[in-house]
């Protein structure tokens, strides 16, 4: 039990972290919308998110705390991932400019996650929990809800 504390406060931190750079992201996006293109504010997004983690890199080498791996298979899904975060990013900048509202970010976000939990219920053998479950199910009736 106290291993299982220890390992969960050892991610949590980074949770919020990401929880709330995320929540920014968005309200950046948002401010900018009407402000740039969908396609270069998506790429001024993703642009710097990649000179961000380039520092960090370089950081790492510099302290001598390099620990970065790479496989083929690693590398491919990253680059899944960045197209999605893509496309993702420009879909943000173009619901802010047709008149989304900001405070539908997190039901949209609500969704993306439930697709997640279903993802790692049937591929990763995650326990689908009647909690588990039902939180799913909200938050796919929240996304579907924005169309009221």
């Amino acid at each position: 039990m106290n291993n299982t504390k220890t390992i969960m406060q050892s991610w949590f931190f980074y949770a919020v972290g990401a929880a709330i750079l995320y929540g920014a992201h968005q309200i950046f996006t948002k401010m900018a919308s009407d402000k740039i293109g969908d396609g270069i504010g998506g790429f001024v997004v993703e642009g710097s998110a990649a000179l961000t983690i380039l520092v960090y890199l370089a950081y790492l080498k510099f302290f001598g705390q390099w620990n970065q791996t790479s496989s083929a298979a690693g590398v491919w899904y990253s680059v899944l991932t960045g197209i999605c975060v893509g496309i993702g990013t420009i879909f943000f900048f173009l619901l802010f400019q047709k008149g989304g509202p900001l405070s539908s970010v997190p039901m949209i976000l609500a969704g993306g996650a439930a697709i997640m939990a279903i993802a790692g219920i049937l591929f990763f053998e995650e326990r689908a929990s009647p909690m588990r479950i039902l939180g799913i199910a909200l938050a796919l009736t929240g996304l579907f809800l924005l169309k009221k």
